[in-house]
């Protein structure tokens, strides 16, 4: 299937493009490129494939979320430029 310059110009309208002429040459190449590439996709032979290539089995694992007291609060202080209420103070983010 070949694309006309109607059918890219047609389709630059609906994207709200602004196509200038010098550069229409170049889209419909692009554009059939993209094309030929989808259709050797979908007619690619997988009738006889038997197992699927990268299929994995992990997927996100999360820890409770627990709350752990921390016994040396002064030695984890000491680390902070600034402390404010026994707590660290950053500059302020908008």
């Amino acid at each position: 299937m070949k694309v006309t310059r109607e059918e890219l110009l047609h389709i630059a309208k609906l994207a709200d493009l602004n196509i200038e002429e010098k550069e229409i040459d170049k889209y419909l190449v692009n554009l059939q490129d993209i094309l030929n590439f989808a259709n050797t996709v979908n007619t690619a032979p997988v009738d006889d494939l038997q197992e699927t290539i990268g299929a994995n089995t992990n997927y996100n694992v999360f820890r409770k979320d627990e709350i752990i007291e921390f016994d040396n609060e002064e030695g984890l202080m000491q680390n902070a430029k600034e402390v404010e209420d026994n707590m660290f103070k950053i500059p302020k983010v908008i």
